[in-house]
């Protein structure tokens, strides 16, 4: 206990011998007294004084995107320079962050313990994104230009209106005791005012209009890229306040991460052949985009494989129930279509197909070596991967797509040539790979280049490490396809002709224009009976040496050497009775 003031020592002595005498009159102290005894007393009583908030000067250090979201780290330095609690506030932070996904952790010099972490909201007069502002303001300066066109064409309209009332009192026949009549030459001259006023009021009026459709335009354009960046929630923004026990003073890092939506990021791939090897270089990128509010100014970025909105369980099943039918009307909701990413096969140009299959079987010697991609470290979890990029990046809130290279990998590749003449008389160049890397690629769209020229553009399944894949590389035009119905023959069968049968014959014509040897895989078919009335008969190829699949599906896998020209021949008959009509027939 600390030792009491000499006013206490005081003041027990004198009730020591006040005890021993006779009693006293109560004193009587003036308010000067009092309020200096009081004052005494507080000052000699022990104090504590609570910390003002610590406004933490943090930035965004570290960020993870997944495929629907992002986990954001912010460091700040602290110097703790008085022992007790404190409290440290980050600002501005997005007000869409999930408050749960607060974490905070720190080391330094100072003995420090964490003691908790909590969000508010807050709400500020300004928009706190810079880009949202400048799209705000530039709504609000068209707005003004609309107002002044809107103010203006008002005023043509009652000028108009005033030159019709105008035109009404001219002309009508005035009352002779009143006013006299207009001549021949003032009603011309008349007549002539009113032509030249309503073409000017005409001309603005068409000039006010064109102004007004690009004013609108602008304006719509501007909206739409604001709906785009208002990621950020508008005027309000999120506080996190970090409240830290401090036994020593010292310097003191401290860390926190959030998860806000508004962030997502997909795979992209360029399959790059060089002309100087033979094998594909695909380069894995990833497509990031974010609009959370926040701009990630040279942060360290992963990118995980995980996909935390499927939950961390598999879903119960739910009984499975029949009952007899209600014809009752139920009203039920109308499901919101999904978005889907579809991906389309587009074709290559001519020249550049059989450039491609040329430089992958006959590489020249020597060639100026293309730079190398920065490869991300791939870190193995039970259940996903997580891509670290290697540099520092930058990705701004605007929604745009940043292509972040992920790495690339040298895949040896077995290339042929895939064609179904019936369809298209084109041969499709296709690549036979092993994807021997460690990173799993996941599905998305492919970029095939040939020395830096863009050829083709196709879609990548999923592909662990290991597995096989296909990777389609667009037409070459170096492989000659033709595809001619022959002859299509119809006669009467049967001892009365009482069926019919018709023959079609078709001839396939491929040959290999190019300098090298060519694989190509030919698809084509025979149709299919789904009655037994109806009979089909394949008499070329040899049903007994080229038998089709159960849907009518013939393959052929041929060898072309270079300049070698080969015939197919496919030939059916299909027979059926007279009083059945049969559908499916070519004409």
């Amino acid at each position: 206990m600390p030792e009491r003031p000499d006013f206490f020592q005081r003041w027990s002595v004198i009730d020591s011998v006040q005890s021993d005498v006779a009693p006293m009159k109560p004193m009587k102290f003036s308010p000067t007294l009092l309020g200096a005894v009081t004052a005494a007393l507080l000052a000699s009583l022990p104090t504590t004084a609570l910390a003002a908030p610590l406004p933490a000067q943090s930035a965004i250090t570290a960020v993870t995107v997944y495929a629907d979201r992002a986990i954001v780290t912010r460091a700040a330095a602290l110097n703790l320079a008085a022992t007790g609690v404190v409290e440290v506030t980050f600002e501005k932070l997005p007000a869409n962050l999930l408050d749960q996904s607060l974490q905070v952790s720190g080391r330094g010099a100072a003995q420090v313990t964490i003691l908790d972490v909590t969000a508010r909201a807050a709400y500020v007069d300004f928009t706190p994104n810079e880009r949202v502002k400048a799209i705000e303001d530039e709504l609000r300066a068209l707005g003004k230009q609309r107002r002044v066109l809107d103010d203006r064409g008002a005023v043509l309209k009652l000028q108009e209106s005033s030159l019709g009332k105008l035109e009404a009192a001219t002309t009508t026949p005035p009352n002779k005791d009143t006013a006299p009549r207009l001549t021949i030459e003032e009603s011309t001259k008349f007549l002539t005012f009113l032509e030249e006023q309503r073409g000017k009021f005409l001309a603005e009026r068409q000039s006010l209009d064109t102004q007004l459709e690009d004013l609108a335009a602008k304006v719509e354009a501007a909206q739409r890229k604001l709906n785009e960046l208002r990621g950020a929630g508008g005027r309000a923004t999120k506080t996190v306040t970090v409240r830290l026990d401090a036994a020593t003073i010292g310097q003191f890092d401290l860390a926190l991460s959030y998860t806000v939506p508004g962030a997502s990021w997909t795979p992209s791939y360029d399959a790059r052949v060089n002309s100087n090897e033979k094998s594909i270089a695909l380069a894995y990128y990833g497509l990031v985009r974010q609009n959370t509010g926040e701009d990630w100014k040279n942060v360290a970025l992963t990118l995980s494989t995980a996909r935390p909105s499927m939950g961390g369980a598999a879903p119960e099943v739910r009984p499975w129930t029949v009952d007899v039918f209600d014809p009752r009307v139920v009203p039920v909701a109308m499901p919101v279509a999904s978005r889907e990413m579809r991906t389309r096969t587009a074709a290559a140009p001519a020249a550049t197909g059989g450039m491609l299959m040329q430089a992958m079987a006959d590489a020249p010697a020597e060639l100026a070596k293309d730079a190398s991609f920065a490869a991300a470290r791939i870190d193995q979890a039970a259940t996903s991967a997580s891509f670290k990029i290697s540099a520092p990046s930058t990705v701004p809130s605007d929604n745009s797509p940043q292509k972040i290279p992920v790495t690339t990998a040298a895949l040896a590749a077995n290339p042929e040539y895939l064609t179904s003449p019936k369809l298209q008389p084109a041969a499709f160049l296709t690549a036979k790979v092993v994807n021997t890397s460690e990173f799993p690629l996941l599905a998305g769209p492919l970029n095939a280049f040939l020395d830096g020229t863009f050829v083709a553009t196709s879609a990548l399944r999923t592909v662990m490490p290991e597995e096989k894949l296909d990777l389609a590389l667009g037409v070459d035009e170096g492989i000659s396809v033709k595809h001619k119905r022959v002859k299509r023959f119809a006669e009467d069968t049967g001892l009365t002709n009482s069926g019919k049968r018709v023959t079609y014959e078709y001839l396939l014509t491929l040959q290999n224009n190019k300098k090298t040897a060519a694989r190509v895989v030919v698809a084509d078919q025979i149709p299919v009976s789904r009655n037994e009335k109806i009979v089909v008969k394949q008499l070329a190829p040899d049903a007994k040496e080229f038998k089709p699949t159960t849907e009518g599906a013939l393959k052929w896998t041929l060898d072309l050497k270079p300049a070698e020209k080969r015939e197919l021949t496919v030939k059916f008959s299909i027979d059926y009775p007279n009083d059945v009509q049969v559908a499916g027939l070519e004409p």
